[in-house]
């Protein structure tokens, strides 16, 4: 075993007593860690993050671990992306955490590591890191909070916020109430406990090999987590001695197995953007279409909101992610290694399934079609995704009128406005909310205008070039690219363009003659930057679109070559 943190401690005669001379000034004796793997455990809490907020604890634990194996473990803090308070968006910092944890990973003497994730962003940007280092990496999952209980019933924060402020917007819900939820439906640390974008990147992080087998689904207040942060640490050190790396495990079979559970999970939309951008970072390319490709024969597994009616504890219970891959195995490449080095057929085939309510089977399940539905037409030339699981079905083929907002701010001005001209059948149409615009924030879902909440309407066809949280639901057209801030053909749309959406055919089209589209594209202007210097303007020079991820240009390799590891010349700092 050839430890990569020789190259500092065993080196040349005057770096290796300058770097052994710093160690022991942080405490750090020679005798404990010479000749023994170097893990550094990255870890994403802060006070603003109660998603992650536990692994202030958990990280002990993984220390444990790392010991008992004979690793040596370091702990070092990165960024963090709270996505309920960084604004406007957290989607840009997913990029400038990768960075960190990757020069970070680069510039030290460390030989693996383990990654301390949990909120959206937090985990796709450590997959991207592990992807650019390949070093030995595993991740371990802060876990969901608990569900909470409202009023004897109970409630989940994310997806029964938005149920809970339709009917407020729609008088049917009372100033009190909202104060009494407020302090009822996130009850305890953890992420948020539905099929949010959290548990969708855990489930699909634990397919890809990066996570302990049966660890993304144990919930956070769980005596069992704390077992699972110990044995992270312990495999993470075998793995550095049998120099096992992400490039690996993170396949191209593996990020189609990827795709295929994401169908049928019922998973976040945000995952296309992740799970490409991680592809990416191993010189992988995944098309738009593979989305939804590989998961036409993928029903819906899993009956957990917002595509069904349960919780993450109840997933839990009934077997959580472990049986959900058993029983998808006869869709999956079953040879694709996992974390512990045997293969996923070896790892899942035998798990039980516990409430079939929870955990349907492939003959009899939740839904026929789930996975994330791609439409394309001269609206959206490279692709916008749609989440089928959560669309009414009498929207997946609709045509109606354009409502159009120029952006998010123009939108919360007039949505509740009496005098909007807007019916039922009307299509919401809102622009300049892409990655170069604002950074693509979650706004995608935009609410039902009040006046229609009040004759009861839930469900409109919704279309934007932004985000949606993977708690929300709705028939809601997402990531168009281009996006309008950079000429994309959503720019164009005016008030009372007819729009037709066809889910089922994958089409997205604005009625509108290509004369008039070219037209108005003459007198078309760029709207001014956002963000006029720092790391939004970098993000906003440099991202790219939708369909490609949402990476920046430059941390993306060219191929497969480019992508390998090039450890760093060790030196005088």
């Amino acid at each position: 075993m050839k430890l990569r943190s020789e190259q500092w401690f065993n080196g040349s005669r005057e770096l290796s007593f300058q770097h052994r001379s710093a160690m022991r000034a942080a405490g750090h004796r020679p005798e404990s860690y010479l000749g023994k793997p170097i893990i550094g455990i990255f870890n994403s809490w802060n006070d603003l993050n109660s998603c992650n907020l536990s692994h202030k604890d958990n990280v002990e634990f993984v220390k444990r671990g790392v010991i008992a194996a004979g690793g040596y473990p370091v702990e070092l803090h990165t960024i963090t992306t709270p996505a309920d308070f960084m604004k406007p968006s957290d989607l840009p910092y997913r990029n400038l955490m990768s960075m960190d944890v990757e020069e970070t990973i680069r510039s030290l003497p460390i030989d693996g590591v383990v990654l301390l994730c949990e909120c959206d962003k937090t985990t796709p940007a450590q997959l991207m890191a592990a992807a650019s280092c390949d070093l030995p990496a595993l991740q371990l999952a802060a876990g969901h909070r608990s569900s909470g209980s409202f009023r004897g019933k109970k409630v989940n924060y994310g997806t029964d916020l938005w149920k809970y402020m339709d009917d407020y917007n729609a008088g049917l819900f009372s100033e009190e109430e909202l104060e009494e939820l407020e302090q009822d439906i996130s009850c305890s640390l953890g992420g948020c406990p539905v099929m949010g974008t959290a548990s969708t990147m855990k489930s699909l992080s634990e397919v890809l090999g990066m996570m302990l087998p049966g660890t993304s689904s144990i919930p956070a207040t769980h005596a069992a987590r704390k077992a699972a942060a110990e044995a992270t640490g312990q495999r993470v050190v075998e793995m550095v001695r049998d120099d096992i790396r992400p490039s690996q495990l993170m396949t191209e079979a593996a990020f189609h197995n990827a795709m295929r559970l994401l169908a049928a999970i019922g998973g976040s939309t945000n995952a296309v953007l992740h799970l490409t951008a991680i592809a990416g970072r191993l010189g992988i390319r995944i098309d738009l279409k593979q989305y939804e490709e590989l998961s036409k024969d993928v029903p819906l597994l899993v009956n957990l909101q917002p595509s069904g009616a349960y919780s993450m504890d109840d997933f839990f219970e009934a077997g959580g992610l472990g049986a959900t891959i058993k029983e998808l195995l006869p869709l999956l490449d079953g040879g694709c290694m996992g974390a512990t080095g045997k293969t996923l057929k070896e790892t899942y085939e035998h798990l039980p399934v516990y409430r079939r309510e929870v955990i349907a089977s492939l003959d009899e399940p939740v839904m026929a079609d789930s996975g994330i539905a791609v439409v394309r037409g001269n609206l959206a030339p490279d692709g916008a995704v749609v989440k089928r699981s959560a669309c009414s079905e009498h929207l997946l083929r609709h045509l109606g009128k354009a409502v159009v907002f120029d952006g998010y701010e123009d939108m919360l001005s007039r949505i509740h406005a009496e005098d909007l001209d807007v019916d039922e059948h009307s299509v919401l149409v809102m622009k300049n909310c892409g990655p170069a615009a604002i950074g693509m924030p979650e706004w995608g879902a935009i609410p039902i205008p009040s006046k229609l909440l009040k004759r009861g309407v839930r469900d409109m066809v919704r279309i934007s070039d932004a985000r949606m949280s993977g708690t929300s639901y709705g028939t809601v057209v997402l990531h168009a690219a281009p996006e309008a801030y950079v000429g994309g053909p959503l720019a164009i749309v005016d008030d009372g363009d007819w729009i037709e959406l066809n889910v089922t055919e994958g089409t997205l089209q604005l009625l509108v003659e290509p004369s008039v589209m070219e037209e108005r594209r003459k007198h078309w202007k760029k709207p001014e930057p956002a963000h006029v210097r720092g790391y939004p303007r970098l993000f906003a020079d440099h991202v790219l679109q939708a369909h490609e991820g949402c990476d920046l240009d430059f941390l993306r390799p060219r191929n497969k070559e480019e992508a390998a590891f090039v450890p760093p010349i060790v030196g005088r700092g």
